[in-house]
């Protein structure tokens, strides 16, 4: 799209009656491969193009989208867009954009579409084997590898415009051990914001056994017991409660609705004094990172909860128009086809002042959640569930035998005010996060955490 066209189409949308109009243009190469047992069974690629308009009018938006970029096309979804809002202004429009470089705060050596599938066939060999070749128990191995290079354009009638590059790579590997006709599966999906580098940066090989590593310890466990506990929860994608119990609940989705169990509660103490948490999207390189967002505001480091204390939301631009609150740089969506809304990015609870080894020697009896699963939570009251994908009983200060089939149940806002104990070795990991605007890269993460109590469902 060029400038011209991209001016039009913000005029046509203005004198729609909008008082703000944006203009989201997108180009996208990406590929899909998948294997099943050492077998490619698909190869996908390909490119999508389009540009997303939007049109706000006092806290209400108006979104189209369209993939023929022609003029007439473009203009037509505009006036569509004008249509809807219906306050046409008979006064002339005029929009002078302004356009701002920016620095992408992640740089890419080997761009995904300059790569050969055959060298990204390889990558996935190498994690099969690792898998594969770990036990006589695994009986089934997938693996999926994914890429894309994404370049955007956002304008708006504020005089915005900015471009920016996003390149993803990532390999997700699942492993089934399964014995006496019963199945477990352990799972790996390393990635970041990289090009094929990011393959140079970590063993793939490792990862496919450490996937089937999982399948194997947890098909020879006992089940988990129920009922109420202490739960240690470790590193990494552990954070995926915080993600999903907590973090949704401080996006201005819910929040400027009043669907959230935190709206209303800046300044005040929500968690216990020993959680600290942060949403940053600069992270160069990380998963869930960029330059801006995509509604063109820089992204940040969002302080979300310091000491126990709710410090901010995660805002885009129409829930900062509803809540009377600047963006924080945090509006995302999948592509042109989704408006866009306020998500998380990479999002983790801060490091504490103990070693893993502390807390467990400092808890005589809990459940030990070294790898997470998924789960389900809502917004609204906080209620969520979650399986743990590779679990350990501790008793008397020790990790002792592995358990399987623990679920952890509770709400959101009750268990930040029950960890009691943080660790100082945060990692993190990746993840998809789906909500209103789509499915889109995110990081999630933490230090080794205690959670004083809570409802694991296992068997009695």
């Amino acid at each position: 799209m060029n400038q011209n066209l991209i001016e039009k189409a913000l005029c046509t949308i203005k004198k729609g009656g909008a008082d703000f109009a944006e203009v989201f243009y997108e180009n996208r190469k990406s590929s899909n491969l998948e294997m099943s047992m050492g077998k490619l069974e698909k190869v996908n690629s390909g490119t999508i193009q389009g540009v997303g308009l939007r049109g706000i009018i006092g806290k209400k938006a108006i979104y189209a989208y369209t993939n023929d970029l022609s003029e007439e096309s473009v203009l037509n979804a505009c006036k569509r867009v004008a249509q809807a809002i219906n306050e046409k202004k008979d006064e002339d429009v005029s929009i002078n954009l302004q356009r701002e470089k920016t620095e992408n705060i992640s740089p890419i050596l080997f761009f995904p579409d300059e790569i050969s599938k055959t060298d990204k066939y390889h990558v996935m060999k190498l994690a099969h084997e690792g898998a594969s070749n770990y036990s006589e128990q695994i009986s089934e191995v997938k693996i999926t590898f994914w890429d894309y290079r994404q370049n955007i354009v956002v304008a708006n009638t504020e005089g915005l415009y900015k471009e920016d590059e996003r390149v993803r790579s990532r390999v997700y590997i699942s492993a089934v051990a399964t014995k006496d006709g019963q199945k477990e599966t352990g799972s790996v999906g390393p990635g970041a914001g990289m090009g094929f580098e990011f393959f140079n940066t970590i063993d793939v090989r490792e990862a496919g056994a450490e996937a089937a590593r999982i399948a194997v310890k947890m098909i020879n466990a006992e089940f988990a017991p129920a009922g109420k506990m202490p739960v240690i929860i470790s590193n990494k994608f552990g954070g995926v409660i915080f993600h999903e119990a907590c973090g949704h609940a401080l996006e201005a989705t819910s929040v400027a609705k009043g669907a959230s169990v935190f709206a209303d509660k800046i300044g005040q103490k929500i968690a216990h004094e020993c959680v600290s948490a942060v949403d940053d999207a600069t992270i160069p390189n990380a998963w869930g990172s960029a330059t801006i967002d995509d509604e063109g505001h820089p992204t940040q480091r969002n302080l979300l909860i310091e000491n126990g204390v709710l410090k901010s939301y995660l805002i885009d631009k129409l829930g900062g128009i509803r809540m009377g609150m600047p963006s924080t740089g945090s509006g995302r969506r999948q592509n042109y086809t989704f408006a866009p809304t306020s998500r998380m990015s990479n999002t983790f609870i801060l490091p504490g002042k103990y070693i893993p080894e502390e807390i467990i020697a400092d808890t005589p009896k809990a459940l030990f959640a070294k790898k997470m699963g998924g789960g389900s939570v809502n917004p609204s009251t906080g209620e969520f569930n979650f399986s743990v994908r590779e679990g350990y009983m501790i008793e008397n200060g020790r990790i002792t035998k592995p358990v399987r089939g623990a679920t952890l149940i509770g709400k959101g806002y009750e268990i930040l005010q029950k960890i009691d104990m943080v660790a100082n070795d945060l990692e993190r990991d990746q993840g998809m996060c789906g909500s209103l605007s789509g499915s889109i890269p995110a990081d999630v993460g933490q230090p080794t955490i205690r959670v004083s109590e809570l409802i694991v469902g296992g068997r009695n």
